[in-house]
């Protein structure tokens, strides 16, 4: 590979300021599950995963398909609402999804979603910026361009 490498500059503003303000008790389940000695390191690892997941988000192009998992509170205003008008006005992307209570208040959902990269990045920036969503995260995976049906084999009519 020759020219210049990109360079992804990320600035994390007051990282060390939102450590120092997570409980105490959270830094030590942190230190202990990965081993770290400081809040530095755990500033550092915090960092890489960030620009891993940009890096990760910018290589996928073309058709894709993709995981979405949210974690919702069910009773904020409207957003049942606003949830299924996203997906409504997306219905080319979703394949299925499946909807788990985790207590009183809140849901899990897990769309299975497939289509042009863009697309469904679009739609899921959308569904983890709505208000009343706790977590979000996608997960998407390149596929290749879809190729016309061969013959197989083994005799029955589904497509590959």
């Amino acid at each position: 590979m020759t020219g210049k490498v990109p360079v992804l500059l990320a600035r994390v503003p007051d990282a060390s300021s939102w450590v120092k303000t997570a409980s105490p008790a959270w830094r030590a389940a942190a230190a202990e599950a990965r081993g770290y000695q400081n809040r530095s390191e755990i500033i550092r690892d915090l960092a890489r995963a960030g620009l891993q997941q940009s890096a990760e988000d910018a290589a996928v192009s073309g058709e894709c398909v993709a995981a979405l998992v949210y974690v919702y509170d069910h009773s904020a205003r409207d957003l049942s609402r606003r949830l299924v008008q996203n997906f409504h006005g997306h219905h080319d992307l979703s394949l299925a999804t499946l909807h788990v209570h985790l207590d009183d208040d809140h849901c899990m959902e897990v769309t299975a979603l497939k289509g042009s990269s863009s697309d469904v990045k679009h739609l899921a920036d959308h569904v983890i910026a709505e208000r009343g969503v706790r977590y979000g995260r996608v997960v998407m995976i390149p596929t290749a361009p879809e190729k016309k049906d061969r013959k197989r084999g083994h005799g029955h009519g589904h497509s590959h």
